[in-house]
């Protein structure tokens, strides 16, 4: 039922606590530098068109560099609004002794099946996560009229039904033979942006990656080496992990006109309590918490939302938005994000939409990498 640590297969979202997403606090932000006296009305209404750039298309990034800490580094000062660069090993320099970093330790599973009609014709199968029994929730490119795609050798999988979000519901033979399948026959799903082929799909998944569930890499953490995070361990930061499976309406951009008006997928996160603990006392000694993704900042947001944060799993939809008042994240690791996008609503809930436009209008003059496999930011 549950999905500790060890454990192959997440939760099936059926047992799960689903954390509601939670867009506005009125009012400034704690512990904040940038005051905001913003009424809930007022953050209500903000149009997604806001949240626009232009970001070229030669900028986003279609392999990453070598090694992962030689990427750029755009770092974003909360306090003297100031943008700067260098590369993303000297992060080193904004971490200190008795900081917490927080990692996902999610790993990005072959979701991606190519099948046939009992005809002939094919179809791919995007699974996004499992259900329980065998079942999966996955997308499906064509739909089969006969309601089964066969993979491999002939192993039978079988639509069960559609999901008033779009999805549908399949179902293999045994939950046993779903995994054996990703691992004969799947592939890891890349980005859609991303065109060109991965010749090592390992480069798409962390050096911490270890639990099985995402079909959308922690990309923020995709920057660190064994090596980066070792010299982080020796300065005193202690590195600590959760998980929180990512899935693809990280590539979605918001299209309706209020960004009130999104709702973002439930994802499931589990935060353990040996986590939990070390963030607590980083706060008690006036440490700092520092998530690295976006993925980071909803799973400890969501586990403190009656509060100080706690140990929790389950699902999550948290939505961040201006105004939110931040209750654990002190500094966010990410990357560059798509215009329109949650990602991009959610550091310009930290940092300012201003202040988050101006420093992504200097990384398109800059020529910065954007996207999964392009370079980092630092919020402080």
């Amino acid at each position: 039922m549950t999905a500790c640590r060890g454990e192959k297969w997440i939760v099936p979202r059926k047992y799960a606590i689903i954390v509601s997403k939670n867009r506005v606090y009125p009012g400034g932000e704690s512990g904040q530098l940038e005051a905001r006296e913003t009424s809930a009305d007022a953050e209500t209404m903000l149009k997604t068109e806001l949240f626009d750039y232009h970001l070229p298309w030669e900028l986003i990034a279609q392999q990453p560099v070598e090694p992962r800490d030689s990427s750029r580094l755009l770092v974003m000062d909360r306090s003297s609004r100031k943008v700067s660069e260098t590369v993303f090993g000297n992060v080193l320099n904004w971490l200190e002794a008795g900081d917490i970093l927080v990692i996902n330790d999610t790993r990005v599973i072959r979701a991606r099946l190519s099948g046939r009609k009992p005809t002939g014709g094919k179809v791919e199968i995007f699974l996004l996560h499992t259900l329980g029994d065998g079942r999966w929730e996955a997308l499906l490119k064509p739909y089969p009229s006969a309601k089964v795609v066969l993979l491999g050798d002939g192993l039978p999988v079988h639509v069960t039904e559609k999901t008033d979000q779009g999805t549908f519901v399949v179902r293999f033979p045994t939950p046993e033979s779903a995994v054996e399948a990703m691992e004969k026959w799947g592939d890891t799903p890349l980005p859609p942006y991303i065109k060109e082929p991965l010749a090592n799909p390992e480069r798409y998944q962390t050096v911490l990656a270890r639990e099985q569930g995402s079909t959308a890499a922690p990309t923020a953490a995709l920057h660190f080496t064994p090596e980066l995070l070792q010299t982080v361990r020796d300065k005193g930061v202690q590195v600590v992990s959760f998980t929180l499976h990512m899935g693809v309406g990280s590539f979605r951009p918001i299209k309706t006109e209020f960004v009130a008006e999104h709702s973002l997928s439930a994802e499931y996160y589990s935060l353990p309590l040996e986590t939990v603990s070390a963030v607590r006392q980083a706060k008690e000694r006036g440490n700092r918490v520092v998530a690295c993704g976006t993925d980071a900042v909803r799973a400890l947001e969501s586990a403190a939302q009656a509060g100080e944060v706690g140990p929790a799993f389950g699902w999550t939809n948290l939505f961040i938005t201006p105004g939110y008042r931040f209750k654990v994240v002190d500094r966010i690791i990410t990357n560059l994000h798509l215009p329109r996008s949650s990602h991009l609503v959610l550091i310009s809930a930290f940092a300012s939409r201003e202040l988050v436009l101006r420093a992504y209008a200097y990384a398109v003059r800059e020529k910065f990498r954007f996207l999964s496999f392009g370079d980092a930011t630092l919020i402080i």
